[in-house]
């Protein structure tokens, strides 16, 4: 007889319900998701026993084989298998691959995943696999006795599988790695060359400067070498992506399972084991999702996960062999939570990992194998963990449905040879008041508690009830055409002008039709920098906004040096952070780069094991990092002079004589000193930080600041902001439009 999954967990749900009494009023059940199977199997695929495909691997591996298709587009759901749809090809032997992941933990799950498929296919000739991160780039080159041009060369050609981050990959296609009589194509004309495919995971996580560094060195590739191939991975299609590859004269492709009705969504046992008979393969378990409604207040999820930790802990005891992760905003929450956490659990025999920017390497691969973790975006990109029990904090759609997909994935783990099968499959999400009034309260509420339904339902009503934040549409066109401008001029230089001289008039033209403008007009601007910068510098080089607007992610004004005394690894002590973080959340004790750098060879000296320094070399300030500061000190910015005029420009300027003012703080004159010197291409707004996030609809994390002035110093609120290098110049496609019409376009 068939019966209702919910049903059949109905005495789960039941206990769940005593043990967290009061935690949540609202709770609905998410079904489970079953992929198509294909219909059969492409030509020349052997699969291992008991294996079968997808239809969206499928049609991935047809769309890589197809000669009329440039960009393949896959959206599978989370947990699809979609890095096996990149890599088939290549262990098939029939193409060289490069992954790009926007995290190094990304990479290194993803040569573990791609390990497994080698051993599962057992390809006649096994295809290498290279793992290239800034910080294993430094010390390969250090280790070989090589500059670092030579080790990307030697490394690249190395492999038949090339995983590194898009940060390199945009460097070296910019002569970031070259000495000035180098031939500008000397590293991107090789490797262009020798590899077929280029694969470009989870790419939802890039803002309007990467997608822009990505069309311009995709359009670089295809005028100087054909017949390459783009995949896209993403559980979110980008349609400003689509948009402008078409525009540019690529042909697209996409695959979406959702839209081809390839997802089953079964709410009967029954029915369940119809698809099962069927081939369809589950993708997603069942899960008791519950809403936990807070106020949008400094440590309001700190201070939930406090009250209700014996109710975490009754989970682990009553579900024995659990695996839970705990998803937040803030490191230096995680941070807090971490030992708190560690003290009630690990007396239970639970282990405690964390994993956030600032832990350490060994510190974040043990995490994912803990009892319970705690990180910050770090895990919620991508990366394969196996887990039961999630409790997860959102600021927006996108980060709603990511971190909930890290749940539900897989039935259980291997512990000491033994399988460990998950029972149940709980959530909980801890967002603000606003969202769970638009999703439950009112007349017609989108969602009612203790109702079932499907996931691309419930994801829409997410997207359309959850807080909406700017996608910089403007950025294209008004800064993307800086980095063509750059790779054209490349393409223009004496050493291989003749070579690419039909390349750089295609190269042109593509990126003319891709960003809307022409690069005569972006080369005016940039000679406007230019002559602003000599002005203020007394300098006849250097154009500070042109470098950042032709960077990946923008300059790093603010990041300084730490020495983590909080961290058990000596060797992994040595960090970066910004200082707005820093200045927030961080006790700290300011050192020289003397002793910093001291410190760090000492360190290698007794490890024997080598510490990246090139991280370290442009750093505004170093610290030692005593602890983590249980209450966020206030802080601003601070401008000598008047800021009036700065905000009526209305334009992107490099502005000196900056400060921070915070009083409780003992070393800020040690950092002003340094902080007042430096050039920082910024962008001013006569308005407060908090009204600009709101109206702008500016991401959680975008690094805008309030600043007073001379005048305004002593003001309770600073009723300016300031937004620094890529920040400035995203906050000036708003600005741009909005400064015609003063206060009326406010409002967005």
């Amino acid at each position: 007889m068939a019966i209702s999954i919910l049903r059949a967990n109905i005495e789960t749900i039941n206990q769940l319900r005593t043990q967290f009494q009061h935690m949540s009023e609202y709770r609905i059940t998410l079904k489970p998701v079953y992929s198509c199977p294909a219909e059969e199997t492409p030509k020349g695929v052997k699969l291992p026993e008991n294996w079968s495909l997808s239809w969206h691997q499928v049609e991935t591996l047809k769309a890589i084989r197809d000669p009329n298709i440039d960009v393949i587009l896959n959206y599978a759901m989370t947990g699809d298998g979609k890095s096996l749809a990149a890599y088939l090809e290549t262990l098939l032997g029939n193409c060289y691959a490069i992954g790009l992941y926007p995290t190094n933990e990304l990479a290194r799950d993803q040569d573990t995943q791609i390990q497994g498929y080698i051993e599962r296919f057992q390809p006649p000739n096994e295809p290498r696999i290279v793992r290239l991160s800034g910080q294993e780039l430094e010390i390969y080159a250090q280790n070989e006795d090589l500059k670092k041009a030579a080790a990307i060369s030697s490394r690249t050609g190395q492999s038949e599988i090339l995983l590194t981050n898009p940060d390199i990959f945009h460097y070296l296609h910019r002569g970031a790695y070259l000495t000035r009589y180098d031939n500008p194509d000397k590293l991107w004309g090789k490797i262009d060359k020798d590899f077929d495919l280029f694969i470009f995971d989870e790419f939802h996580v890039f803002s309007a400067p990467q997608i822009a560094s990505v069309i311009n060195t995709m359009l670089l590739i295809r005028h100087t070498n054909r017949h390459k191939k783009f995949l896209f991975l993403s559980a979110t299609p980008n349609q400003q992506l689509i948009q402008r590859l078409q525009k540019a004269g690529f042909r697209c492709q996409e695959i979406n399972p959702i839209e081809k009705q390839k997802y089953q969504f079964p709410e009967l046992n029954d029915d369940c084991l119809k698809l099962k008979a069927k081939g369809w393969r589950q993708v997603s378990r069942e899960i008791s999702l519950n809403f936990v409604s807070l106020e949008p207040s400094f440590k309001a999820s700190e201070n939930w996960l406090k009250q209700n930790s014996n109710a975490i802990l009754s989970y682990f005891q009553q579900h024995p062999g659990s695996k839970g992760a705990i998803i937040l905003n803030s490191i230096a929450a995680v941070k807090r939570l971490t030992p708190f956490f560690r003290e009630l659990l690990e007396f239970h025999g639970l282990v405690v990992g964390e994993n956030t920017g600032l832990s350490g390497k060994g510190e974040k691969e043990r995490s994912l194998s803990s009892d319970l973790v705690l990180g910050t975006s770090t895990i919620d990109v991508g990366v394969d963990f196996k887990i039961n029990f999630l409790i997860f904090e959102s600021a927006d759609a996108g980060s709603f449905i990511q971190r909930l997909g890290r749940l539900g994935r897989h039935d259980g783990y291997e512990r000491n040879g033994q399988e460990i099968v998950f029972n149940n499959f709980t959530a909980y999400a801890l967002v603000p008041n606003f969202l769970v009034e638009r999703l439950f309260l009112g007349d017609a509420p989108p969602l009612e508690s203790g109702g079932v339904y499907d996931r691309p339902s419930f994801h829409d009503k997410i997207r359309e009830n959850y807080r909406k934040i700017n996608n910089f549409e403007g950025y294209y066109s008004r800064w993307g055409a800086v980095q063509s401008m750059r790779i054209c001029r490349q393409l223009g230089h004496d050493k291989i002008k003749q070579q690419y001289e039909g390349s750089q008039k295609a190269f042109q033209a593509a990126c003319e039709q891709a960003f809307n403008i022409s690069l005569k007009q972006a080369f005016g601007r940039s000679k406007g920098w230019q002559k602003d910068w000599q002005q203020l510098s007394g300098k006849d080089k250097g154009n500070p906004i042109a470098e950042d607007a032709a960077s990946f992610r923008g300059s790093s004004p603010l990041g300084c040096g730490i020495y983590d005394l909080t961290e058990s690894n000596e060797v992994e002590r040595f960090k970066t952070y910004d200082l707005p973080g820093i200045l927030s959340n961080l006790d700290i004790e300011v050192m020289t780069e003397t002793a910093f750098m001291r410190s760090l060879t000492q360190t290698v000296e007794r490890s024997g094991e080598p510490i990246a320094k090139g991280r370290f070399e442009y750093c505004l300030a170093f610290m030692k990092l005593l602890s983590y500061r249980e209450e966020r000190l206030n802080w601003k910015f601070t401008y000598a002079g008047d800021l009036r005029p700065k905000a009526d420009a209305w334009k992107v300027q490099v502005l000196t004589g900056i400060e921070v003012w915070q009083p409780e703080n003992y070393w800020i004159g040690e950092i002003n000193k340094r902080l007042r010197k430096e050039a920082l291409v910024s962008y001013v707004i006569c308005r407060p930080v908090a009204e600009v996030r709101m109206r702008l609809r500016l991401p959680m994390h975008f690094q805008i600041y309030p600043i007073s002035d001379q005048y305004s110093f002593h003001d309770a609120t600073a009723p300016y902001c300031i937004a620094f290098s890529q920040s400035a110049l995203l906050v000036d496609t708003l600005a741009y439009w909005l400064k015609s019409q003063g206060d009326e376009l406010w409002i967005c």
